[in-house]
């Protein structure tokens, strides 16, 4: 059962599509097991680059299986425009190559209102959502009024369903000041989506068990970052599901002992968006040198995102969380010019010292860094490097003291955006 997990260590955003695409070339299924399209995986092939939102990163290789999991939530006006985006460059996604399980729960466009009004009414007190309707529709799944695909082939539970969401939703949103669209509108999209995407849906888990029993090879895409758990993450400012790789199970329908390795993602220094505690966030020039040379905009908002030095304590603790054996740095490229680089090793608050992530949001905003200095390599650049051994000297003293803090094998690193812009250091499914 030769099976991978790719995770985000950080806030999100580290490059976790890069890595699925890389990878993806031993690979013969990928799985999305969380999040909606509030993710934002970016690939760049050649000159061209995609963003995905929905759709597994495996997507740009034809002939890969591709599939939506019953952890994810899915807008189905996205993902028939990421379709039709990819057909528009000459990939037109096939049946076979994709499935959706019938299970997933849909986000409602009263689903985005609803995210937008309350954001809105918080004021300074804002979370930072992506106002794509991720946390609400993630509500009713949880409340049991959620509406899943398979409700979208029952012309009466359909209407059954949607009238029993509308009926709880207009007392929300008059209490917001706002208004619902007409309930037939809605109900007639759906069904239009429906039938567009029926020969897509099926019984993922079944399909993957399958898959699995046959010896193909499964990697496991995660959205969002360890950090932006709901349950470990800096909550309250954090996704709506679990982004670790424990999330798999439920989120894709298999059982624990069918996931053989789990590859962690972090960038070579920290990045997050919206509000949220930071412990090494870089105020003015610092920030703004990582922020440029980073291209650090939101891929999904297209948000500035807040930039500071790697934190090894958040990546210590991604580590455990998710059971990392095997890490991928990105974006080593953009520390290119640099005379010194740091990485915090412990934070300190109240004269005390911390080496873990603290569950308190009030002790973990006072927590201040404690750093680690290394060299830089201001005269030279790793973005020709394609060996480990081509990087400069102090680059690879960099990646190495990343490894050792973590007890981790190196999988990967990027020195550029681009698919070929990557080092490879070892097959992710060799070893199993």
């Amino acid at each position: 059962m030769p099976t991978v997990a790719i995770v985000g260590m950080q806030w999100g955003d580290e490059g976790k599509g890069m890595a699925v695409d890389v990878f993806c070339e031993s690979a013969d299924v990928v799985v999305r097991f969380q999040g909606g399209n509030n993710a934002g995986h970016t690939v760049v092939v050649g000159d061209d680059k995609t963003i995905l939102h929905l759709l597994p990163s495996g997507i740009l290789h034809p002939g890969k299986v591709c599939i939506i999991g019953p952890g994810v939530v899915i807008d189905l006006r996205v993902l028939a425009g990421e379709l039709d985006g990819l057909a528009q460059k000459g990939r037109d996604v096939k049946v076979g190559e994709l499935y959706i399980s019938d299970r997933s729960h849909i986000i409602l466009p009263l689903h985005k209102d609803l995210d937008i009004l309350r954001e809105k009414a918080k004021g300074k007190g804002k979370i930072g959502t992506t106002g794509r309707g991720i946390g609400p529709s993630y509500e009713d799944k949880a409340s049991r009024a959620g509406i899943r695909v398979c409700d979208l082939y029952d012309p009466e539970v359909l209407k059954a369903r949607l009238e029993g969401v509308y009926r709880e939703k207009r007392v929300l949103f008059e209490s917001y000041g706002g208004s619902l669209k007409p309930m037939d509108e809605l109900e007639t999209e759906l069904l239009e989506l429906a039938e567009r995407f029926r020969p897509f849906v099926t019984d993922t888990s079944l399909l993957l068990h399958e898959l699995i029993a046959t010896g193909k090879r499964v990697m496991f895409e995660g959205a969002q970052g360890t950090m932006l758990d709901i349950d470990h993450g800096t909550y309250p400012y954090v996704t709506s599901s679990s982004t670790l790789a424990g999330a798999v199970f439920a989120g894709s329908g298999i059982g624990p002992g069918m996931l053989d390795c789990v590859i962690g993602v972090a960038k070579a220094y920290t990045t997050r968006v919206g509000s949220g505690p930071f412990p090494t966030e870089l105020a003015g020039e610092g920030g703004d040198y990582l922020r440029e040379r980073g291209a650090e905009y939101g891929s999904t908002t297209g948000r500035p995102r807040r930039c500071g030095w790697l934190d090894g304590v958040v990546l210590k603790y991604a580590k455990r969380l998710n059971g990392v054996s095997r890490l991928v740095v990105t974006k080593l490229d953009v520390l290119d010019g640099l005379e010194t680089i740091r990485i915090c090793t412990s934070y300190e608050v109240n004269g005390e010292r911390l080496e873990t992530v603290p569950a308190s949001l009030a002790k973990y905003s006072s927590c201040k860094p404690i750093y680690e200095e290394l060299p830089g390599w201001p005269n030279e650049t790793v973005k020709t490097a394609r060996k480990y051994a081509d990087l400069p000297e102090n680059a690879r003293r960099y990646l190495d003291r990343i490894c050792e803090m973590l007890d981790v094998e190196l999988a990967l690193v990027s020195v550029g955006p681009r698919r070929e812009e990557t080092i490879v250091i070892g097959d992710p499914f060799a070893a199993l």
